[in-house]
């Protein structure tokens, strides 16, 4: 996971997160240049999954919409 592929589409994929995990917040999923390990550890803690399943998530939704 890159930061340009998260910067890419944020909105579509916080969309796709909530769906999958529904106890994230917009504040969970504020994501902020250069942190993107604090976003991972925010999600992991609001929702019990591991990095790399979060990982997967995020690259799952990233394919789904050609990234």
């Amino acid at each position: 996971m890159t930061t340009l592929h998260i910067k890419g589409d944020w909105n579509i994929l916080k969309g796709t997160l909530k769906q999958k995990w529904a106890t994230l917040t917009d504040d969970d999923l504020q994501f902020q240049e250069g942190k993107a390990d604090e976003l991972l550890g925010r999600i992991q803690k609001r929702t019990g999954a591991t990095q790399e399943a979060i990982q997967a998530a995020i690259q799952a939704s990233l394919t789904a919409q050609g990234f």
